[in-house]
């Protein structure tokens, strides 16, 4: 059984061009703590190096054959891991700039147009179902939702019980309920 560790790197990529897992493994242990330490001084953060190692042996295992020995091994090994880290870099980049954004929403949050145009149908149905209420008891709701009249006060004004008041509300809030909930339904969802 041949010596891995006493190989070249150039010799070690030529067995792993031919599928050699033992030459592969050498060359893991070989290189995988030069490329740790290497990748730490851009990123502490040893579990996302050892990930970004992982995906960099994977690759160098996954396309061994298209590896070519002539080439140097460490400086490949060295690009590889550089342009991981700064895949890494861009993702995060790109993370935090989302939730900068998402935050900066939130803080901000100004009614979309859209939601500025539906709110503002939703308001023309309401009061065109308002309308087509009875007189009277158009009169009292309006009093009572509008004008923030209590059951009281609009009893006094219109020179009716407390009780007739309370009952026309309550009856138009019941047909009101009836005539826009489908449309509240198909409005909102």
């Amino acid at each position: 059984m041949p010596r891995y560790h006493a190989y070249s790197d150039k010799e070690l990529a030529y067995l792993l061009n031919d599928s050699d897992e033992a030459a592969f493994t050498e060359i893991y242990n070989r290189f995988y703590g030069i490329l740790y330490r290497h990748a730490y001084r851009s990123l502490p953060d040893s579990e996302a190096i050892k990930d970004v190692l992982q995906e960099v042996f994977v690759y160098l295992w996954n396309n061994r054959t298209n590896i070519n020995p002539k080439e140097n091994l460490a400086a490949y090994l060295y690009t590889s891991t550089r342009n991981r880290l700064l895949n890494n870099f861009r993702h995060l980049k790109v993370k935090s700039d989302y939730i900068a954004s998402f935050q900066d929403y939130l803080d901000h949050k100004q009614p979309e147009a859209d939601e500025a145009i539906r709110l503002k149908q939703l308001m023309a149905i309401v009061e065109a179902e308002v309308a087509m209420l009875p007189q009277q008891m158009r009169l009292i709701f309006q009093m009572s939702r509008s004008n923030n009249f209590s059951h009281q006060e609009i009893a006094d004004q219109l020179g009716l019980s407390v009780l007739t008041v309370r009952k026309q509300v309550n009856n138009s809030l019941k047909i009101l309920r009836l005539k826009l909930g489908s449309k509240f339904f198909l409005f909102f969802f």
